[in-house]
């Protein structure tokens, strides 16, 4: 074969690849949009508009899936990576804020790899929720979401594999701040609270 009917075979293959690409980024940047939505209406407590907008998000997951069926290399690259963990972080804190059973990688229509990472941004985005819970003065609660996190990064610890696999090493890292730092803020209200019972006490009996 000529070499220069190689190349214009060469070209028809990439120009494909080229276009698929395209689309893939479209997909994954309204999955991320999507997912970015729900979570902030879950901090809002506006769970049914989180509900809409995880459901338009997993039909693209679904149609970004379908597309890259038979490209590999372009499905489990770095920007559908990406996608897929905002998509599984959103997922999570729902199904959590609901009371639901987590769903799984198979459920969410996500990699197993991805899924991980989303596992460890999901450990971010639950100690937001704490936060919104310690600043509502709802202590109790508090307390509840950080032994969540804590169950949920005591599961993905577990999990020691190369970068190259799947780089968990970093999200733990993350998560493993993010407790320490929760646990602070828990313990200095817990205190915070005796005192103040202490002094009400006090105050009574004078």
């Amino acid at each position: 074969m000529e070499i220069e009917e190689i190349i214009e075979s060469v070209r028809k293959v990439l120009d494909e690849k080229d276009s698929l690409r395209e689309e893939a980024l479209k997909v994954t940047r309204e999955i991320v949009r999507l997912s970015g939505d729900a979570v902030k209406a879950v901090h809002r407590n506006e769970l049914n508009l989180a509900e809409e907008r995880l459901r338009e998000a997993g039909k693209r997951v679904n149609l970004l899936r379908e597309t890259l069926k038979n490209h590999p290399d372009l499905y489990y690259s770095g920007y559908v990576q990406t996608a897929h963990q905002e998509f599984v972080e959103a997922s999570l804190l729902l199904s959590y804020v609901r009371g639901r059973p987590y769903p799984t990688p198979g459920e969410l229509g996500v990699p197993e790899a991805d899924y991980v990472l989303g596992v460890g941004d999901f450990i971010g985005e639950l100690r937001r929720y704490f936060l919104h819970r310690l600043l509502e003065g709802d202590l109790d609660t508090a307390e509840t979401v950080y032994r969540e996190m804590e169950r949920v990064y005591n599961a993905l610890i577990t999990l020691e594999y190369p970068k190259g696999l799947v780089n968990v090493r970093q999200k733990q890292d993350q998560a493993r701040y993010a407790l320490e730092r929760t646990l602070e803020d828990l313990t200095r209200a817990k205190l915070n609270r005796s005192l103040e019972e202490k002094l009400e006490k006090a105050l009574k009996n004078d």
